[in-house]
């Protein structure tokens, strides 16, 4: 048992009672007694609803519904949540691309490298893209990637460059009061977000509201409510003009 565990154990008015009450009752039942030597307390679980993490669960499920409605030939995706990876190319045949590539083995989706700022697709040649909950990071380092305070904006333009005329991008960001969290992450505004892909037209706005706002996910919101946000989550499905 570890000192850290030993204290936590302590700490709580109620582990230890229950962990010998459930030894008591298990000895009795010929069931398998817990070691004292292998404990992991756990005290904060114990509530009346699952929390989840709002950004990830809602944006992942509105890009999955997306491409359950478009369902392109193939779908490429660069950096976004290995979840959203490996459910949706159950149904979606997906090539995932990524700066670090993660040794995923799924069928169905294939895995690559490829780096934001210059990425080795020709241009307007993808029918399908989607970054998500990626380029607030570029340019900060957090990843190892070179410090560059215009990276986010250079990495937009390179999305811009390879989508397709006709071609769907989806795009997913922290939304709200604008700003730079060095180094993990940034805040944009919903016209910051528009400005970045000035070739391209919003086809759908979702958001995903801030613990402030009831944590929620809007579909077809209102793109003023951004500014009532602290760390929002914006869903942003973009279209290339024919």
């Amino acid at each position: 048992m570890q000192p850290k565990q030993i204290l936590k154990a302590i700490r709580s008015p109620y582990y230890l009672r229950d962990l010998l009450r459930y030894r008591r009752e298990a000895k009795a039942l010929g069931r398998p007694v817990p070691s004292l030597s292998k404990i992991r307390p756990i005290s904060d679980e114990a509530t009346s609803f699952t929390g989840f993490d709002t950004h990830y669960v809602y944006h992942t499920g509105w890009a999955a519904r997306v491409l359950a409605r478009t369902r392109p030939a193939m779908h490429i995706d660069i950096g976004s949540s290995l979840f959203f990876v490996g459910n949706v190319s159950a149904f979606q045949p997906m090539i995932h691309y990524d700066y670090r590539p993660p040794a995923l083995a799924f069928p169905g989706v294939e895995v690559g490298a490829a780096d934001l700022l210059n990425l080795s697709f020709a241009d307007q040649s993808i029918a399908s893209l989607s970054c998500m909950h990626v380029v607030e990071h570029v340019g900060l380092g957090r990843y190892g990637d070179a410090l560059d305070p215009g990276g986010d904006v250079k990495a937009c333009a390179e999305l811009s460059r390879v989508l397709a005329p006709g071609g769907q991008l989806l795009f997913v960001t922290p939304v709200g009061q604008a700003s730079v969290h060095f180094n993990a992450h940034r805040i944009y505004a919903f016209e910051q977000v528009m400005a970045l892909f000035p070739g391209l037209k919003l086809e759908e706005f979702a958001l995903i509201t801030d613990k402030r706002d009831g944590a929620t996910f809007v579909p077809d919101a209102d793109p003023a409510r951004v500014a009532n946000q602290r760390y929002g989550c914006g869903c942003f499905l973009f279209r290339k003009p024919v």
